[in-house]
């Protein structure tokens, strides 16, 4: 189909299919869809169009050129299960996976849900991600709350996650105690241990074990100063570059995460800056208090371990972060971190910012909202996102933004949740609402998966 530019520019095509057809839903993750040879997508069955209900129980896949889906994971014992991610080098997956038998004391929430990882070759068995350990003295290693959006490394080897904490959630409001607050944490192979997991004891019904060392990477203050960069919140994270960023002094910075953190401003307003951690090879030596937290204070990051802000928006008309929920992305290369914000007229555009010195430029300058999260193709050239109600790609040279799909009905546009480059960059995944009527005659509209095809060449 031959598709017109917003903003100038050469042609550019694509060929939109739909790959599922099933009477559920199908719901993505923002990112990492996709196997690593492009060849599965993997999604969760979440009730809801967007999957804010965690009521699916199977974890599914389906293969891109036939249309059959494979269950990855069944959950059993009145769990339910989310938010698949995959490796990006082997079969992998990774998703969260709610409370067994879960009870008045302990139903799911943000902080009584685990990370869980399943081969794909070995489908419906899982293994914990991440220890818990509720009973103090804590576990280093282990958590102490609930998982949540885990995602692989460029290279594999370690998985972020955001993170709240039951202690403290629970604590006695009488006592003295941190609160608890989303942050960000990362989860590195526990194979350094004698047991090769981080072993945890059976004095709670709800510990377990787990093959990773997690940790908490972010740092948050109950009450942040006003017009500081204490921050009350640490969340929509994302991997720096496939091997990190270019220091300014000429070093490079392997491991680091960006993510929106929440400040307030000095005239009392709160919104969402860009912030980077940067981290070393070694995330296992506390820092100045315990990685695994007291029972009235958060677990510690690391030694080494280095927050910073990038953004400073608080003067801008419309400051702060802006736009429908996405997480960061950046740049195959480290160089930008891209984001939503408003421009001076109210419109949602695409901003990049530097991991090294916060530069802070517009991108895009469409008259229609950017309107979904996004994600960048891997050479670095294009960000697709949805915007006025079609598919498009933005140019990461030029800030040119192409429509890919026609104009069409808000109810079967493109859903905000996920739109997702295919590791060879030649295919998008992403959802529309699609109606299926039974044999009773009776009509229901599922998330259905899309993809669309890229091609330069004109037709």
């Amino acid at each position: 189909m031959a598709t017109t530019p917003v903003s100038g520019g050469d042609w550019l095509h694509g060929r939109e299919r739909q790959v599922t057809s099933g009477p559920t839903n199908h719901v993505l993750t923002n990112a990492n869809v996709w196997s690593h040879d492009g060849r599965w997508i993997y999604f969760d069955v979440r009730s809801d169009a967007a999957g804010a209900a965690f009521d699916g129980q199977r974890i599914e896949r389906v293969e891109v050129s036939s249309g059959h889906t494979q269950t990855m994971f069944h959950a059993s014992r009145g769990a339910y299960v989310g938010v698949v991610t995959a490796a990006p080098h082997t079969d992998m997956i990774v998703f969260i996976h709610g409370p067994e038998d879960p009870s008045e004391d302990w139903k799911y929430s943000a902080w009584h849900r685990r990370g869980v990882l399943v081969d794909a070759e070995l489908p419906l068995t899982a293994v914990s991600l991440d220890a818990r350990d509720l009973t103090p003295p804590y576990t280093p290693g282990a958590l102490r709350g609930g998982s949540h959006v885990h995602t692989f490394s460029p290279d594999g080897s370690w998985i972020a996650f955001t993170y709240e904490d039951h202690v403290l959630a629970e604590a006695d409001r009488d006592q003295p105690h941190e609160l608890n607050q989303r942050e960000v944490g990362v989860s590195v192979p526990a194979d350094f241990l004698p047991s090769e997991s981080v072993v945890v004891n059976s004095t709670h019904p709800r510990n377990h074990d787990g093959t990773y060392f997690s940790v908490l990477v972010s740092r948050t203050h109950d009450e942040p100063r006003a017009g500081s960069d204490e921050i009350c919140r640490a969340c929509e994270d994302a991997w720096i570059g496939r091997d990190g960023y270019l220091r300014s002094d000429g070093r490079r910075q392997r491991r680091a995460i960006a993510f929106q953190g929440e400040v307030i401003a000095a005239d009392g307003r709160h919104f969402n800056e860009v912030y980077v951690v940067d981290m070393p090879n070694d995330l296992t030596r506390p820092g100045d208090q315990p990685l695994e937290g007291t029972p009235t204070t958060r677990p510690y990051p690391p030694r080494g371990v280095v927050q910073r802000r990038l953004t400073n928006t608080g003067g801008r008309k419309f400051p702060g972060i802006q736009g429908p929920r996405h997480w960061l992305r950046s740049s195959p290369d480290g160089d930008r971190i891209a984001c939503l914000m408003k421009d001076d007229a109210g419109v949602v555009q695409i901003w990049t910012v530097s991991p090294r010195s916060g530069e802070l430029q517009q991108l895009s300058h469409n008259s229609h909202d950017i309107a979904s999260a996004f994600t960048w193709s891997p050479d670095g050239q294009w960000i697709t996102h949805v915007m006025d109600t079609s598919v498009c790609v933005t140019s990461t040279s030029t800030g040119e933004t192409y429509r890919l799909t026609p104009v069409c009905p808000e109810a079967v546009a493109p859903r905000p949740e996920a739109c997702v480059f295919s590791p060879a960059g030649d295919q998008i995944a992403y959802v529309r609402r699609v109606a299926n009527t039974d044999a009773s005659g009776k009509s229901q509209a599922y998330n259905q998966v899309f993809i669309l095809t890229l091609s330069t060449d004109i037709e």
